[in-house]
Order: C-alpha cells, then sequence, then structure tokens
C-alpha cells in the first residue's frame, strides 16, 4: 500500500512536505493532450523523490456522459491513455456524474477547534447552487438512468481496449453525494450493486473502482464488509469520513467521524490491496481560511500521519 495525496497547489514547499511525511505518489490532474506537460509534470514530481501515480479530475468527458461527444472528446481521453504509457503513470480516476462534479452546500461548518469542513443538505441544493459562482453554466437538461447506463456502455467500450494496450486502470469514483437524482440529473454510480454491474459491462482489469470511502459510507453501507465484497475490483482508494448519510452529511477529521478507520484498514490488508490511498478532502486549520475548502494542506499533513499509523498497524 502506498500513501499518495493530491497537492493544492502542487507548489515545491507542498511537495517537500509531502515527500517528508512518508508520502511517495502523487495525484496530478488532467494536464491536456500535449505529452510534454505531462512529462515535464511526472519529472518535476520525481525531482522530489516522489512519484505521479495517477491522473484525476477536469477530464474531457463531460460531453460524453450525457452522449453528445462529436467525438473529440473521445480522440482527447485516447490520447491521454497513450501519453500516460509513455511517462509510466498507472492509474485514471474519472466519474460519471453528469452536469456537476461533487457538491457540497457549505463549505464553512465547525469541527473540532473551530475547524472548517464542508457539508451538505440536500434541502439546501437548490438555493447552494443559485449562489454558485458555476450557476449559470450548470447544464439544466435532465437525463435518465437509463441513458446514462447507455453512455456508460459505449464509454467503456471506447476507451477500455484503449487502457488495456497502454497498460492504464481506470478507476470509477461514485457519486458524490450518491443520491438517484440531483438537480434533474439521475446519478448511477451511487450503490455497491451499481459499481458491480460497472465492472460486469466491460469485464477487464482496465475496468476498475476508486473507493472513495467517505461517499461509501453516505450510502450507508457496512464499509469493511463493503471492501471485502468489492475485493479486487478496489485499485485505488480516497480515504475519509464522514457523518450523516446521503440527503445531510459533514465531512470529518479522519480519526471524528463514524466508520471504524482500523477495521477498514484491514479489509484493505484483507482483500491484498497494495495500490495509493490518499487522504481525499480535509478541514481548513488555522490560518488556511484562503484555501481551497477541503484541500488546505495542514488537515492533509494530519491525514498522511493517521493513516501512515493505520497503514503500520495492520502490516502482516
Amino acid at each position: 500500500m502506498r500513501l499518495a495525496t493530491v497537492l493544492t497547489p502542487m507548489s515545491d514547499e507542498n511537495l517537500t512536505l509531502a515527500a517528508q511525511c512518508s508520502v511517495t505518489d502523487v495525484v496530478g490532474r488532467y494536464p491536456g493532450t500535449n505529452l510534454d506537460d505531462l512529462l515535464r509534470l511526472r519529472d518535476r514530481i520525481e525531482s522530489f523523490g516522489l512519484r505521479l501515480a495517477a491522473i484525476e479530475g477536469y477530464l474531457p468527458i463531460e460531453q460524453m456522459k450525457i452522449g453528445r461527444d462529436d467525438g473529440s472528446e473521445l480522440a482527447a481521453m485516447k490520447t491521454l491513455l497513450k501519453n500516460m504509457q509513455t511517462a509510466g503513470i498507472p492509474l485514471l480516476c474519472y466519474n460519471f456524474m453528469a452536469g456537476t462534479d461533487w457538491v457540497r452546500t457549505r463549505l464553512d461548518l465547525p469541527e473540532r477547534g473551530a475547524a472548517k469542513v464542508t457539508g451538505f443538505r440536500l434541502a439546501e441544493v437548490q438555493q447552494a447552487m443559485s449562489l454558485s459562482a458555476n450557476a449559470s453554466v450548470i447544464d439544466q437538461n435532465p437525463i435518465s438512468a437509463e441513458e446514462l447506463w447507455k453512455n456508460l456502455e459505449v464509454f467503456l467500450r471506447e476507451l477500455i481496449p484503449a487502457a488495456e494496450a497502454a497498460g492504464v486502470t481506470m478507476c470509477m469514483h461514485p457519486d458524490d453525494p450518491p443520491l438517484p437524482e440531483l438537480l434533474g440529473k439521475a446519478r448511477i454510480m451511487n450503490s455497491v450493486e451499481n459499481f458491480e454491474r460497472l465492472v460486469d459491462l466491460v469485464p477487464s482489469k482496465s475496468n476498475a473502482i476508486c473507493f472513495c470511502q467517505g461517499t461509501f459510507a453516505t450510502m450507508g453501507v457496512d464499509i469493511p464488509a463493503t471492501i471485502l465484497r468489492l475485493g479486487s475490483h478496489i485499485r485505488y482508494l480516497h480515504f475519509r469520513d464522514v457523518r450523516g448519510s446521503r440527503d445531510a452529511f459533514v465531512e470529518t477529521f479522519h480519526d471524528n467521524g463514524e466508520t471504524d478507520m482500523a477495521a477498514a484498514m484491514r479489509a484493505y490488508r484483507q482483500i491484498g490491496y497494495s495500490g495509493p490511498i490518499r487522504p481525499d478532502h480535509v478541514p481548513q486549520l488555522f490560518g488556511e481560511d484562503d484555501g481551497e475548502p477541503g484541500y488546505t494542506m495542514l488537515g492533509r499533513l494530519f491525514a498522511y500521519g493517521y493513516i501512515r499509523g493505520l497503514m503500520q498497524a495492520t502490516e502482516m
């Protein structure tokens, strides 16, 4: 198992801090289709003794999700997979949330010691979206679950063979929050059963799961039992916790939520998981009010130590 991280910003200071905290793997955002940009990102990360292990976020797949791609997104994704092969990057994390990405209605809820965390209440979604800076660009057209499943199958049948050829594993992230519908659009990656359907659509080692533990927790499932159930299909981990349900929840410190985190780590060991495990959303600590909610650095330092301790405590 390898301790991984996103870094916001990916500054020299943050890369140095990550290396000092025993992080080994860094997760990069989509760099575009230019191979040289990806190689520069890889080489910069490697200069700090780390490796670029995954690409995640801001992928050019929004039109593919809703079945309106003119071919340009598909071409960009196939180029990305080839570039990842050249750069030696083994994991690509994506989601199939149409119209939005992960959604929160509050960014400043109090956690331990007045640290700030994000939260979600379904009853507040419309008001929160109307106040969002991105409100004018949110696609208001509805889409059904049946259409999403159809589009997902097309997506997988086009890209999984390309991923296999490139030696890249594509890992689906769950819908966050995992509701049946949000803002008029259906959601399909919102249950354990639907993740089993995902891997059965196009059976392949390159068609895998990003187990975002906090999102699965809001599904109301038993986390250790679900880890054992999904088993070897889990190829990438977002390690975080929450309090609440899919309709209303708050993020927490890693040691202050409702999940037995030690039992979860033991379950990952039991299925033989050996890939990257990264802290996901973290609290904003004192002095970080200007940072991006959920992605500031001090809370991430706390998370590194907590996860590293669980990793060492469960080594077999």
